[in-house]
This record gives C-alpha cells, sequence and structure tokens, in this order.
C-alpha cells in the first residue's frame, strides 16, 4: 500500500467508527420514524378524524389546513435537529477519524 491509500476495511472496523456509525445510525432511524408517523397522521386524520379536521380556525382555514402545513414546521424542526447533533457530536467523532486515518492499519 502506497503512503497516500486508505486501509478502508482498517477504518470501518475502527471501534470509533463503528461507534460513530452505530449511535448516527440509531439517531436516523429515530427521526425517521417520527417524521413517518407524523406525515402519516395527515391522511389518517383526514380519514377517520374528519369532524376534527373541518373545525374552522380562522375564516377558511381549518384543522386540516393547520395540520397539513405543521409537516413542513416539522420536516424543518427534524432538519435543525439533526444540524445541531451533527455539528455537536457527529462531525467531532468523524474529525478524530479523518484526523488518524493514515495511522488506522
Amino acid at each position: 500500500m502506497s503512503k497516500h491509500e486508505m486501509n478502508w476495511a482498517a477504518i470501518d472496523a475502527d471501534p470509533r467508527f463503528q461507534a460513530l456509525h452505530k449511535k448516527k445510525t440509531t439517531f436516523l432511524w429515530s427521526l425517521m420514524i417520527i417524521s413517518v408517523v407524523y406525515y402519516f397522521l395527515l391522511p389518517i386524520g383526514a380519514a377517520y378524524f374528519q369532524d376534527l379536521f373541518k373545525i374552522k380556525v380562522w375564516g377558511p382555514v381549518n384543522v386540516g389546513i393547520l395540520f397539513a402545513l405543521s409537516e413542513f414546521v416539522v420536516a424543518w424542526t427534524i432538519a435543525a435537529v439533526y444540524a445541531k447533533r451533527a455539528n455537536a457530536e457527529f462531525d467531532s467523532m468523524a474529525a478524530e477519524i479523518i484526523n488518524d486515518a493514515h495511522n488506522i492499519k
């Protein structure tokens, strides 16, 4: 192996990489489950809770429209939560691995 080649198998086997991968995967799965559940609450609510979704809030705006618009708020919140966690934890873990990548055998 030349001086600039990486031993990707060794990096993959490194306990720090395994810990990073596990933490990140667990966190992403939890965010995905939250987003999918929230996403499907809209069609479920529209189908089975029509009386609730028809309640007028302000003029022509009803609970169903507000719930649909809240999907955007939830999506942006999930993105912000991920970005905050990645900046605070995942990036520093990855930087440590990257800085030592040439020494991992």
